[in-house]
């Protein structure tokens, strides 16, 4: 049966179901939509709580990746870095040489001083002093421009020093922070310089990064936030 429009003489029974009607209806209508979009941001923030949860328990070992070295190599090349991180560096590369994993260590030094004065023999006085004899005659000395100041240009530096060597497998020795972008950028380098040429990389703890529990120590926290963008840069840029 067709309902007339109501007017003045209609029952009133018909323009009060068709009131509720017309109230109700818009509402069933919009209900389902917003569990929709309730739902969606509940597992958005899920998501984005156990990232942050495995950021913090595993975030500090993507900067990390230590080689397992072989039983011989023919140099251990102890990178730049701060005054206290090249110190460990050496240490690390010269705990090798001692232990018979490289028949030598190579460290990359400017021309000269500030003043004038030629590095190489300032830097085997230091070796022979703490290290010995022995020792400081088997480190060799790869001398770069001032032009050097990243991973990248030391990697295409030394790498010329290494070709004239003829030397055909290397260990790198860094802070355990700095392995994984350290072993990707000297990888390619060698890549385009000397092809032929085996590469390992060995890290040495560094006190100013510890990638267990990294975010508690506002300095080790730091260090990844710096390292990460560097890597970060690095994988999309080259």
């Amino acid at each position: 049966m067709k309902i007339q429009p109501h007017h003045p003489g209609a029952p009133a029974c018909v323009s009060l179901r068709m009131s509720r009607a017309s109230t109700h209806l818009p509402m069933y209508s919009d209900a389902r939509p917003g569990r929709f979009t309730r739902k969606w941001l509940v597992w958005l923030v899920l998501v984005v709580l156990a990232f942050m949860l495995c950021l913090l328990r595993w975030g500090g070992y993507l900067l990390v990746s230590t080689d397992t070295l072989p039983s011989h190599t023919d140099a251990a090349v102890a990178l730049q870095g701060s005054i206290s991180a090249q110190i460990l560096r050496i240490d690390g590369a010269v705990r090798l040489l001692q232990q018979g994993l490289t028949e030598r260590v190579l460290l990359s030094v400017p021309r000269q001083s500030y003043w004038g004065e030629s590095i190489p023999p300032v830097a085997r006085r230091y070796l022979h002093t703490k290290y010995g004899e022995n020792v400081a005659d088997r480190v060799y000395f790869c001398e770069v421009g001032p032009e050097v100041n990243s991973t990248e240009h030391e990697a295409k530096a030394v790498s010329a020093c290494i070709k004239q060597h003829r030397w055909r497998a290397i260990v790198l020795v860094t802070s355990n922070y700095h392995t994984r972008r350290a072993g990707f950028l000297w990888r390619e380098a060698l890549k385009a310089e000397n092809p032929q040429v085996s590469v390992w990389v060995y890290g040495v703890p560094d006190p100013t990064f510890e990638p267990a529990g990294w975010w508690r120590e506002r300095l080790y926290a730091k260090t990844w936030v710096l390292e990460v963008a560097k890597l970060v840069e690095t994988c999309l840029f080259g």
